[in-house]
Parts: C-alpha cells; sequence; structure tokens
C-alpha cells in the first residue's frame, strides 16, 4: 500500500478527483442532482471506475522503480511526462484558455493549482503521519468535501442514496488502509500531517469540480483535462528536475515513468474526463475509492503482502459502497 501511495500523490493528483455539476435540469442517478445535458451515467460510472483501476497499478509499478529512485520525483515525473502529453494531444487544449470567458480562465488556474497542490500537500502529509492515515484522510475526505462544496455553490443538492454510499465506501477504505495498524506499531497520528492530507482531498475535491465545470459548459473533455494537468505538469517539473535524474535515464526507470505517464495519467485521465461528462462530480470523486482497493488486491497478488481480516472486510464494504452508486437505479434509467 505505501509504494501505491507514493506514486499515486503525483501521477494520480488524485486526484483525486471528480469534479462538478452542470446545471441541467435532470437528477442524475446514484449522484446529486443535475447532470449536464445528454449525460449517460451508465457510461459515466465505468469509465470513472476504469480509470481508479488503473490508478491502483501505480504503487506495483512504482516498486519496480530503480532503488534510490526518490517516489516523490517518480510520481511527478508521471505527472510532468503524462500532463503535456494529455495537453499535446487533446484537439483544442492549447486554444483552451484564448477560447474561454474570463471566469472559465480563472476556473482553469484554479484547477491547475489545484492539481499541483496535491503531491505538494500530500507527501509532507505522508512524511508526518504516515502513509495509511494521510491516505484514508486524502482519499476519504474528496467524495465528502465534493459534495459540500458543490452544495455550497449551488451546483448540486447530496441526495440520500450518494450520502450512504459513499459513508459506505469511506468507511470501507478507513478499514481496508488501516487493517495492518490494528496490531500497534503505527506511525503516530500527527496534527500537522492530518491538517495537509486534508488539504490534499480538498485539492483532488477543488479540480475536479472545476474540469466538471467546465465540461459542463460544453467543453471538450479532453481539452479540459489537457490544460488542467498541463498546466500543472509545468508547476511540478522542477521536483523532477530538482533533484538526482540518473534513475530516470536507465532503462528500468525510464519504463516505470513511462508507464506512469502514458496509463496511469494520460489514459487514465481521458477516462476520468469522459466519465464527468456523464456523471456528477460526487459520485465520480466516491468511485475513485476503488483505487486502493484495486491497489491492495495487487499487493497480495503480485508483491506478496498480507491483509487481516478488518481489511478484507472494508475492502467488501468499499466494493458494495461503491456498487450500490454505480449502477444506474430504475428511476435513473426512467429518467434518462
Amino acid at each position: 500500500m505505501s509504494q501505491h501511495i507514493s506514486a499515486q500523490a503525483a501521477a494520480c493528483s488524485d486526484a483525486p478527483t471528480g469534479p462538478s455539476t452542470p446545471s441541467g435540469p435532470r437528477p442524475a442517478p446514484g449522484g446529486t442532482s443535475p447532470t449536464r445535458p445528454g449525460a449517460r451515467p451508465a457510461l459515466g460510472g465505468p469509465a470513472v471506475v476504469a480509470a481508479a483501476v488503473l490508478w491502483g497499478t501505480t504503487g506495483t509499478v512504482g516498486s519496480l522503480a530503480p532503488s534510490g529512485a526518490p517516489p516523490a520525483a517518480v510520481g511527478a515525473a508521471g505527472l510532468a511526462l503524462g500532463g503535456l502529453l494529455l495537453l499535446l494531444s487533446a484537439p483544442g487544449a492549447r486554444t483552451l484558455p484564448k477560447r474561454g470567458t474570463g471566469s472559465e480562465r480563472r476556473l482553469l488556474l484554479l484547477g491547475v493549482l489545484a492539481v499541483a497542490g496535491y503531491p505538494v500537500t500530500f507527501y509532507p502529509a505522508v512524511a508526518r503521519t504516515g502513509v495509511a492515515v494521510a491516505t484514508v484522510i486524502a482519499l476519504g475526505s474528496a467524495p465528502v468535501l465534493t459534495g459540500l462544496l458543490a452544495w455550497a455553490t449551488g451546483q448540486a443538492r447530496p441526495t440520500v442514496r450518494w450520502a450512504c454510499a459513499t459513508g459506505a465506501a469511506v468507511a470501507g477504505c478507513a478499514a481496508l488502509v488501516l487493517g495492518p495498524l490494528a496490531g500497534g506499531g503505527g506511525t503516530p497520528v500527527d496534527c500537522g500531517g492530518v491538517v495537509l492530507a486534508a488539504l490534499a482531498g480538498l485539492s483532488y475535491a477543488v479540480y475536479s469540480l472545476v474540469g466538471g465545470r467546465l465540461i459542463a459548459r460544453g467543453h471538450p473533455s479532453g481539452a479540459v483535462m489537457g490544460v488542467l494537468f498541463g498546466g500543472a505538469a509545468l508547476l511540478v517539473l522542477p521536483v523532477v528536475l530538482g533533484g538526482d535524474t540518473g534513475w530516470l535515464l536507465s532503462p528500468r526507470g525510464a519504463a516505470v515513468a513511462g508507464y506512469l505517464a502514458a496509463v496511469t495519467t494520460f489514459l487514465a485521465y481521458r477516462l476520468f474526463g469522459h466519465g464527468l461528462r456523464h456523471t456528477t462530480a460526487q459520485t465520480a470523486t466516491t468511485l475513485t475509492l476503488a483505487e486502493p482497493a484495486v491497489a491492495a488486491v495487487l499487493g497480495v497478488a503480485v508483491l506478496g503482502e498480507r491483509l487481516p481480516a478488518a481489511s478484507w472486510c472494508g475492502l467488501a464494504v468499499l466494493g458494495a459502497g461503491l456498487a450500490a452508486l454505480a449502477l444506474p437505479t430504475g428511476a435513473g434509467r426512467r429518467r434518462r
């Protein structure tokens, strides 16, 4: 798990996660009302979960980086390379700031700062209070903060279904990640680290809401993700170039950085952007809690890690919460 979180912090900044809701008249099944016109929640949920599955591979892949490669630099390299790839490959990404209105340019700037802010706050949180606690606070607070911010800004009101599913998913995530600490010996909780982890969750919520809001206004999801992550790539580039870059020039280091860039950043965020077009930010950020579940399963299957019974129970609760949110209801299908 610890390897997963280190790489995830910068590669998925991450992240998450999960954006805004537009101003359409129809309620969104499983989320909070309303989604963008023409939205198809049955397509949005699977796309977000697919992105989360890809993000969940970052820990396993990151563990293959050359020994001595700084985890922050490994993650930042994935974000920098993948973000630039998103910017250069998405049609309309480079002209979006020019074509947008003044308020949209301000939203883009806020989103870029939020994407770059996730690793800046998450890594120090890990250093101060440990991987498990920082992960639960950052990833667990993101969907809750997204829902509250969307409600506060008048974008959508949380539904009972979303609240129940999110509560179950967050509780399951906490049991999954904190289960190994049940026997004691974990890193003491540090108040400063808790605040930093909460700020990481806030960063994830903000860039998700910004991305969703811009997509709801009719901008292509690829262009929006390209600008947000391309801009953030430039901001985190000093993290990559500021230290020893020898690991990046080795075949193994280049392969790891290439995977993080092409798969967990470029492909995953294209899927995430597509998901945001068809579902609400609140639902999307909750569904990305599939990420630690995937990372845990890969840790057991590939890296030979062991999970206690509490973690397996948490995994089951997490899966149930995500399934309740991802599967459209009969009412939701009738409204479409």
